[in-house]
């Protein structure tokens, strides 16, 4: 399987500079559909799912062969306007969890209700303001939404702004030709919705396959995973297969404790507090990858959980293929480009090993 190293990067970089916060996905999907147009069809649902069919692919209930359903979450952590203050500040709420302090400072972009994203910040107090009653508590500063307005009327008149309009951190991914490193924003998921799209069509243009494969980028999920079983329920599939922008632990871990690190390949996941993964299921994809010479990693998490939550629930065998990314669900993420190509790879290969025996064996 051949996959372009540089159209990964272009790939990953329209997806990571992408504004989609849970519940405003729109900018995702539209790069979804622009790097599926031609060889599949992508349908939305109200919740912002992008549905992928692939040509020829059909989603009648009288399916002749099992269907496989991969997916990759759309959104990424943001915020929502709360309120619009008397001096042209705003409140806001975060959608998804940021580390405390993360975003103290940071450059963001906020929609107004024309759809124009403006350039502002989550604004600190200074420390030549804070008192020494402030000083010595050690509580967090309160973080205010700024673009500059100086009045409420102000902010609503001449800049547009709404409660309920959403915002994102405003980081422009880069990457390094020489050392194959992407930094940039929301690689939680788009790393791996990047690994996903590669492998949807390279799936979609087999004939040899004893499976039909379709796929959802699902809203959402960093809210409670809400996304994803309205997806499910649409293309109610036999066997799931997700991707992640997962959390590295390589800057954090003793060597002998790293689980996921940068350049070791997809990470699957055996527990976490979502999910025990159907270890059957598990097992045949370590096999498969150990098989084909593919690098793959495993963990044991006692936090965090994906989209497999909801949809093994409904009786789907799911497993988690995670894209190794240091410092998610901050401004900057990092990632190794060939961890994206890998997760791809693994993916094809295990898809093509399916059958409706070893299906009926999860």
């Amino acid at each position: 399987m051949k996959i372009d190293r540089n159209e990964v990067v272009r790939l990953l970089e329209r997806l990571s500079n992408a504004k989609g916060p849970s519940g405003f996905e729109d900018e995702v999907i539209d790069v979804v559909r622009d790097f599926c147009d031609g060889w599949a069809t992508v349908e939305e649902n109200t919740l912002r799912d992008g549905l992928i069919v692939p040509n020829g692919t059909g989603l009648d209930d009288n399916r002749a062969r099992p269907r496989v359903m991969m997916d990759a979450h759309g959104d990424e952590v943001g915020g929502m306007v709360r309120t619009i203050r008397a001096n042209g500040t705003m409140g806001f709420v975060t959608l998804g969890r940021f580390p405390e302090g993360a975003l103290c400072g940071q450059d963001v972009l906020v929609r107004n209700a024309r759809g124009e994203w403006l350039h502002g910040t989550i604004g600190v107090k200074p420390p030549h303001f804070t008192s020494a009653a402030e000083k010595a508590a050690h509580v967090a500063p309160e973080m205010i939404l700024d673009v500059g307005a100086t009045s409420a009327e102000e902010a609503r008149e001449r800049f547009f702004l709404r409660i309920g309009e959403p915002f994102v951190v405003a980081t422009q991914f880069t990457f390094d030709v020489e050392r194959g490193i992407a930094v940039g924003k929301a690689f939680d998921c788009r790393a791996g919705v990047a690994a996903m799209l590669i492998a949807l069509r390279e799936l979609a243009s087999r004939d040899d396959l004893s499976v039909d494969v379709v796929a959802s980028v699902s809203a959402q999920e960093e809210v409670g995973e809400r996304g994803v079983a309205a997806a499910a329920r649409t293309l109610d599939p036999d066997v799931a297969y997700m991707f992640e922008g997962c959390p590295a632990d390589d800057t954090f871990l003793a060597p002998d404790e790293v689980q996921t690190a940068l350049h070791g390949g997809p990470m699957f996941r055996h527990f976490d507090r979502c999910m025990i993964t159907n270890p059957r299921y598990q097992r045949f994809v370590l096999d498969a990858a150990e098989a084909a010479g593919l690098r793959v990693q495993e963990s044991v998490r006692e936090g965090g959980g994906t989209d497999g939550g909801p949809v093994h629930l409904m009786d789907v065998p799911c497993v988690v293929s995670g894209v190794p990314c240091r410092y998610i669900h901050t401004a900057t993420s990092i990632c190794a480009i060939d961890d994206v190509i890998e997760s791809a790879r693994v993916a094809v290969e295990v898809i093509s090993r399916m059958t409706p025996e070893v299906i009926c064996g999860f």
